[in-house]
């Protein structure tokens, strides 16, 4: 039976998250963010706080500080390894996502390698060497969970793009919008097309976002200057899951640059990465109820 293009667009989007979904549960074991499978097969999440390394030898213990983290890694890794589960053929990313309007969409070119690359390191999760790359109309949207939307100036999208979007998000897939200076005016015109009647609400601190792995007890950490406001994360929550989060006055992108780009402290660029985990993990593992 031929399915229609919705229907197949919904379909592929549910397949691709639950397998996503199956893989990082085994890493957040791993790494001591996820307690337990609930019945109905949502997740119960602890908020794990990172306890002083103590003799760490390599980078990876340096980075996984949860007490027996290692042991419950090389666990959960058996336990994925005797599932039988059939990998996809390309490992979870993250994909930037293109838009009209004269916005640089392709702003900050090495912050999501550099992202991927301190995920992989940190949490064990095999995720791919770099970003993909994908249009709000695109056949292969439903390829895409994790969608990355960033720059300056203006953001549009066409009607189909639109209504595509949408229907992504709805049927599982995740957005992280980052307002890197001047994209805050265009990005609250656009989300209001998205989702009209669900107002962007400004996420609240006790949410998974903050506190996956890295504790974020003030919410979300402020990188770059701007016009001098304090951070905030704003969303759109679709049956109680956080489907789009907006970094606003925060600039994530600009601190997961390369070391010296943007100038940024290390102790500032380290905050900017953690947060970026913590979204990362939290995107991919909040389906599992789907």
């Amino acid at each position: 039976m031929r399915l229609g293009r919705r229907r197949r667009i919904a379909w592929l989007s549910r397949s691709r998250v639950a397998w996503l979904s199956r893989s990082v549960r085994s890493a957040l074991l791993a790494c001591g963010c996820l307690l337990a499978a609930a019945p109905s097969g949502g997740i119960a999440w602890q908020s794990a706080r990172p306890a002083p390394a103590v003799g760490a030898t390599n980078a990876q213990s340096a980075h996984c500080r949860l007490p027996g983290c290692e042991a419950r890694r090389v666990a959960a890794t058996a336990t994925a390894n005797s599932s039988g589960l059939r990998q996809p053929a390309e490992p979870p990313t993250i994909s930037r996502l293109r838009y009209g309007g004269g916005g640089d969409w392709y702003a900050n070119p090495s912050s999501l390698g550099n992202l991927l690359e301190q995920i992989r390191l940190r949490t064990g999760i095999a995720v791919a060497a770099r970003p993909a790359e994908v249009g709000a109309a695109d056949p292969d949207l439903a390829d895409h969970p994790y969608l990355y939307a960033t720059g300056h100036g203006n953001m549009s999208f066409t009607d189909l793009e639109i209504e595509r979007l949408r229907a992504h998000l709805r049927e599982g897939g995740f957005l992280h919008v980052d307002d890197n200076y001047g994209l805050d005016e265009s990005f609250r015109r656009e989300v209001a097309r998205l989702f009209p009647g669900i107002p962007l609400a400004e996420v609240p601190l006790d949410h998974p976002i903050y506190g996956i792995l890295y504790d974020f007890p003030d919410g979300l950490p402020k990188i770059h200057e701007h016009d001098g406001q304090p951070a905030q994360g704003f969303g759109i929550f679709l049956g109680g899951r956080l489907a789009l989060f907006y970094s606003y006055e925060s600039d994530l992108g600009d601190g997961w640059e390369d070391e010296g780009v943007h100038g940024d402290a290390p102790e500032t660029r380290e905050e900017a990465i953690k947060m970026g985990v913590n979204l990362f993990l939290y995107a991919l593992s909040a389906t599992a109820g789907q």
